[in-house]
C-alpha cells in the first residue's frame, strides 16, 4: 500500500486552488439544461431550454420570471423570456423532495447556428430589479455548442491548422485512425543519445492547440506512481507533466494528444509554456539517437479522439515486438490455460484488505481475528489480501523506502509459526475464502533488498540509484540474470504456504533509477519476468498497483496479447483525511477515460464501510466495473450497505454486480473546482437492449441541484422507450423516450450525497382490453447495479394472450419487474411465478413499496423457503406468466 508517497494534502491543494465555500441560504435557486457553468455539445439546431427555480414555500405564488441572456456566434446579447411550465409536462424528480420548497419549472425552444454563451437571471415580480445567477449561485456562463453530425468527407485536414505555431522541425505524418469520424496524425521530435550512463533530455515547442482552447483536460502525474486530472480553459497552463491532453475548441471540435512511452527506451511527456503553448519532454535512456513519439487525433467528441490515438498507441507498441519470442508465446500459452470460472471468482467476488483495518504492524493473530469478525457478523469474503508488513524486513534507515527485505518467509515474530500455518488455519476454519493474496513491491520491497538478508546472499544484485521527489539514494536489486530465478523461487514458496495471489506494489519505484543502463536494461526485463511468473503461479489472480508510471502503462497495460489484469486506478483511499475523499471519486472517474482502453481492470482501492463516506465510495465502487474490497476495522461494519453491494450466489458464494462497461466520468472538460455534480456513466448488457447507469456525486462543498436528460445516460437510443429508477429513493420515472421531459431528471445532492440512476428500456405489449402495456426488468433492486445481476432476459406474448417473462440471474434478491398496468392486478388471480420450474410462495412476491408499478419477487426468501439446490449451476432462473387481459 502506498503510505507516504507524497503529501497528499498538497496535491488537493494544487488541483482545488480556491477554497470551498458553502453555499448561504439564499431566497431562490436556480439551475438549467443545458447548465451553466459547462460546455454542452449538442446534435440539433433546434433545442428545449429548461430552468429550475427551487424557492421556499412562503414565495411559491409569487409571479416568478425567468430569462436566459445570451449571445451567439454572430450577434450581441440578448434576452429571451422562459415560459412557466405545467406540472403534467414537467421533468422528473425522483429523490424525496423537502416540504418547505418549493420547484418551478420554465423552458423555451432555441434555434442557433453554431454556438451560444448564456446566463440566466430571475425576478419573483416584474416590478422588481433581474437578479443574475452568478450572484444568486456564483456559477459562471454556460456554453452551448451546436456539432451536427454531417457526413465525414474527404478532405483532410491539416494539423498546422489545428496547432497554430506548429513546429516545423517535427516530423509529422498522417495515419489511418482506426476510429470513425476522426483524423489521426503521428508527431516524432528527435532526441540525441545517452552518455556517460545519463539519459538524454530534450524540452522541445509544439505548438498551440487551436490558438487556444474553449476547454482543456489532462491526466498529469500526479505524483510519480499515479495519475491525475488537470482542467482549465486558455492559456494551457499545467502544474505537472501530462501523459495526455484533449483541447476543445469553439465549434466542438477535440483535439487530443497522447505522449507515448515504453517503446525503444524513450518516454515522452507533455508540459505547458509561459504563453500557453505546448512543450515536448523526451527522455531517452538507450544509446543511440531516438525520437519521441506524440499521437494526435481530432475528432467531433472526445471518446472517438482518444480511443483513435490508444488504438494507434498499441498498434505501436506491438510493432516493436516479436511474436514469436519465447516471451509471446508463453503469454499465449499461460493465457489459453485460464478457465472462465477463475475469472468469475477472482474479478466478483467481495474482498477484505488488512492495510486501513489492521495497521502496519501485522500479526497472524490479527488477521485470523479480523476474519473471524468477518464470519461473526455474516460477511461472507472471497478474497482476503494480507497487505503490508507481513514481510521480513530489516528496518534499517529513516523510512519504508529505505527498508530492506530479508527473507521470504513472514516476520518471525508476528508471524511465529510462519506464513503456512497462518494461512493454513484460516483456509481450515473458513472454506468460502477462495483466495489469499499477499501484498509484496516488485523490487521486493520499498527499499529493495537488505544487504545482510538471505535473499541478498542467495540471489546476484545491483544497486541502483534513486532519484524521486521524496526519496534519493541507493538501492539493493536483483540483478537481471537472476530476476527470473528471484520470482519463480518466491512464488514457489508462496504456493507451498497455500497462497494463490498477490498484490504487487511500487511498481514505479524503476522510474525513479538514475541510470540510463539500468533502466534499459532491467525495466522491461523485471515488469516482463514479473508477469509471466504471476501467470505461471496465480494466473490471473495479481493486482498490480502503483503502476501508472508512462513505461508501465504502454509496455505492461496497453497490449492485449495477456489477459485482463486488475490495476489500482489512482491513489489510495485515506480515511482519515476529509478532502481526499470527493477527489478520490472525482480522480478515479477521470482517469477511466484513459485507462478504459488498457488491458486492464480498474481497481478503485478499498474502502470502509463505516465511514462517513462509506456510501459514497461503496455507490463508486458499483459503477466502477472493477473489484470491490473493503478494509473495515474488525467489528465495524455496516452490513446493509454491504448487502447494497453483494449478493449470495446459490452455491453460497457472495458477488458484486459489475457492469459490463467501466464507469467514467461523462464531463471530460468539467473540473473539480466546478460546483457541478459529478457524472459517472457506465453500462450493462448488449448494445441496444443493455441497461444504461448513471451516478451522481456531490463532490463540493455545496448543496447541489441540476436537471440532467436521459440522453446524457451513456447507451441510451433516442427511439426507445425507458423507465428510469433511483436507487435510494426507488422511485421510477413515467415510461418516456429520452426527448420527453418526462425523462429529464432532476436531481438535488447535499454535500457528500450520491444517487444511482438506471435506465431500463421497457417492452410495449399491446391489449385488447387494457391498451398498451409496458414492462421492464429491473435486476435485482436494493442492490446500487442489480441490473449487473442480470445474465439473460426475454419476455414474449405467447397465443394464450399471457406475457412470458424469463430471466436469469447471477445472485439470490429482490428481483423487481416493472409493468405499466400493475396497479390493476392482483397478484393472487393475474401471476404465475416459478423458479427452476416450481412455483415460488405468494407472500414472496408483493407490490413494490416505493412504486405500485414495481413488482417485489423475493427469491432469496423462496429459494431458501422451497429448499432448491443449485446444481450444476451458479444461477437463477426465474418465469413469470401474467395476463394482460386482466379485468
Amino acid at each position: 500500500m502506498s503510505k507516504g508517497e507524497h503529501d497528499i494534502d498538497s496535491e488537493l491543494h494544487a488541483v482545488r486552488v480556491s477554497p470551498f465555500t458553502t453555499a448561504s441560504k439564499m431566497e431562490a435557486q436556480i439551475s438549467s439544461y443545458p447548465p451553466l457553468g459547462q460546455v454542452t455539445q449538442l446534435r440539433e439546431n433546434t433545442f428545449e431550454f429548461f430552468a429550475l427555480l427551487e424557492i421556499g414555500n412562503e414565495h411559491a405564488e409569487d409571479p416568478w420570471e425567468v430569462a436566459v441572456w445570451h449571445s451567439s456566434a454572430d450577434g450581441g446579447w440578448i434576452e429571451t423570456l422562459l415560459s412557466p411550465i405545467s406540472a403534467p409536462d414537467s421533468p422528473s424528480s425522483l429523490q424525496i423532495t423537502s416540504s418547505s420548497d418549493t420547484l418551478l419549472y420554465f423552458r423555451t425552444s432555441f434555434f442557433i447556428s453554431s454556438s451560444l454563451n448564456f446566463t440566466l437571471k430571475l425576478r419573483n415580480s416584474r416590478n422588481q430589479p433581474w437578479r443574475w445567477s452568478r450572484d444568486v449561485s456564483g456559477i459562471a456562463d454556460g456554453v452551448i455548442l451546436i456539432n451536427p453530425e454531417v457526413p465525414f468527407g474527404g478532405t483532410e485536414t491539416s494539423l498546422s491548422d489545428i496547432i497554430h505555431g506548429l513546429n516545423p522541425d517535427l516530423k509529422v505524418r498522417a495515419s489511418a485512425s482506426q476510429t470513425p469520424r476522426t483524423q489521426l496524425w503521428t508527431i516524432n521530435a528527435n532526441i540525441g543519445p545517452a552518455q556517460d550512463d545519463r539519459s538524454a533530455y530534450t524540452d522541445i515547442e509544439l505548438g498551440t492547440p487551436w490558438g487556444g482552447p474553449l476547454r482543456y483536460f489532462a491526466l498529469v502525474r500526479h505524483g510519480s506512481p499515479w495519475l491525475g486530472p488537470r482542467h482549465g480553459s486558455s492559456p494551457f497552463s499545467l502544474d505537472k507533466d501530462a501523459v495526455m491532453c484533449s483541447f476543445l475548441n469553439g465549434v466542438g471540435k477535440h483535439l487530443v494528444l497522447l505522449g507515448v512511452s515504453g517503446v525503444a527506451n524513450v518516454m515522452t511527456l507533455l508540459r505547458s509554456s509561459d504563453s500557453g503553448s505546448v512543450k515536448l519532454h523526451i527522455r531517452n535512456d538507450a544509446e543511440v539517437e531516438s525520437s519521441g513519439l506524440v499521437l494526435a487525433a481530432v475528432g467531433d467528441n472526445f471518446e472517438s479522439a482518444i480511443a483513435a490515438v490508444m488504438y494507434h498507441a498499441r498498434t505501436v507498441v506491438l510493432a516493436q515486438r516479436n511474436e514469436e519470442s519465447e516471451l509471446s508465446r508463453e503469454l499465449q500459452s499461460l493465457s489459453d490455460d485460464i478457465k472462465p470460472q477463475w475469472y468469475e471468482n477472482w474479478y466478483d467476488g467481495l474482498g477484505y484488505c488488512t492495510w486501513n483495518a489492521l495497521g502496519q504492524r501485522l500479526t497472524d493473530e490479527k488477521i485470523i481475528d479480523a476474519v473471524e469478525a468477518l464470519a461473526k457478523d455474516h460477511i461472507n469474503i472471497s478474497t482476503l489480501i494480507i497487505d503490508d508488513n507481513w514481510q521480513d524486513i530489516d528496518y534499517e534507515g529513516d523510512d519504508q523506502y529505505q527498508y530492506g527485505w530479508k527473507g521470504f518467509e513472514a516476520e518471525p515474530t508476528a508471524f511465529p509459526r510462519g506464513l503456512k500455518d497462518t494461512v493454513s488455519r484460516i483456509r481450515s476454519k473458513h472454506p468460502s475464502i477462495q483466495s489469499i493474496v499477499v501484498w509484496h513491491a516488485l523490487l521486493g520491497y520499498w527499499g529493495g533488498l537488505s544487504s545482510s538478508g538471505e535473499l541478498a546472499k542467495t540471489y546476484k544484485t545491483v544497486q541502483v540509484d534513486r532519484d524521486d521527489s521524496n526519496l534519493k539514494g541507493p538501492m539493493l536489486v536483483v540483478a537481471k540474470e537472476d530476476a527470473d530465478k528471484f520470482y519463480n523461487d518466491f512464488y514457489r514458496f508462496l504456493s507451498n504456504c497455500g497462497i494463490d495471489g498477490v498484490k504487487t506494489d511500487v511498481q514505479y519505484m524503476i522510474d525513479t533509477w538514475v541510470s540510463a543502463k539500468n533502466r534499459r536494461e532491467l525495466t522491461e526485463k523485471y515488469l516482463d519476468t514479473w508477469m509471466i511468473a504471476a501467470l505461471r503461479h496465480f494466473s490471473i489472480r495479481a493486482i498490480s498497483c502503483m503502476s501508472q508510471a508512462p513505461q508501465l502503462l504502454f509496455h505492461q497495460q496497453l497490449p492485449r496479447n495477456r489477459p485482463v489484469m486488475l490495476v489500482r486506478n489512482s491513489d489510495d483511499f485515506y480515511p482519515d483525511i476529509p478532502d481526499s475523499h470527493p477527489w478520490h471519486i472525482f480522480c478515479n472517474a477521470h482517469n477511466s477515460l484513459l485507462t478504459q482502453h488498457l488491458n486492464t481492470l480498474p481497481d478503485w482501492d478499498m474502502f470502509q464501510t463505516d465511514h462517513e463516506f462509506a456510501g459514497f465510495h461503496a455507490a463508486a465502487r458499483c459503477l466502477s466495473g472493477g473489484p470491490i474490497y473493503i478494509t473495515d476495522i474488525p467489528g465495524k461494519h455496516d452490513v446493509d450497505l454491504i448487502s447494497q453491494m453483494t449478493g449470495p450466489t446459490p452455491r453460497g458464494q457472495t458477488v458484486i454486480f459489475r457492469p459490463s462497461v467501466v464507469g467514467k466520468s461523462i464531463d471530460a472538460y468539467t473540473s473539480y473546482d466546478n460546483p457541478t455534480i459529478l457524472k459517472i456513466g457506465s453500462y450493462h448488457g448488449r448494445a441496444v437492449t443493455g441497461t444504461p447507469v448513471l451516478g451522481v456525486f456531490n463532490t463540493s462543498r455545496q448543496r447541489l441541484r441540476e436537471l440532467i436528460p436521459l440522453s446524457r445516460f451513456p447507451g441510451v437510443l433516442s427511439g426507445t422507450k425507458y423507465i428510469v429508477r433511483a436507487h435510494r429513493s426507488g422511485f421510477v420515472t413515467p415510461v418516456a423516450y429520452p426527448s420527453s421531459p418526462a425523462a429529464m431528471l432532476t436531481v438535488s445532492l447535499d454535500v457528500r450525497d450520491y444517487d444511482i440512476f438506471t435506465a431500463f428500456p421497457v417492452t410495449q405489449f399491446q391489449s385488447e382490453t387494457n391498451g398498451r402495456i409496458f414492462i421492464a426488468n429491473l435486476g435485482l433492486i436494493g442492490k446500487m447495479t442489480g441490473a449487473a445481476a442480470i445474465l439473460t432476459y426475454q419476455s414474449e406474448l405467447l397465443h394464450t394472450g399471457r406475457v412470458f417473462f424469463d430471466t436469469r440471474i447471477k445472485a439470490l434478491g429482490v428481483l423487481g419487474v416493472y409493468i405499466s398496468s400493475l396497479p390493476n392486478m392482483s397478484i393472487e388471480r393475474d401471476f404465475m411465478i416459478t423458479i427452476l420450474g416450481d412455483p415460488i410462495p405468494t407472500h414472496t412476491v408483493s407490490i413494490n413499496a416505493a412504486d405500485d408499478h414495481v413488482l417485489n419477487i423475493d427469491v432469496e426468501t423462496a429459494w431458501k423457503e422451497m429448499g432448491l439446490d443449485a446444481g450444476w449451476s451458479n444461477e437463477v432462473e426465474v418465469k413469470l406468466y401474467f395476463d394482460i387481459e386482466h379485468p
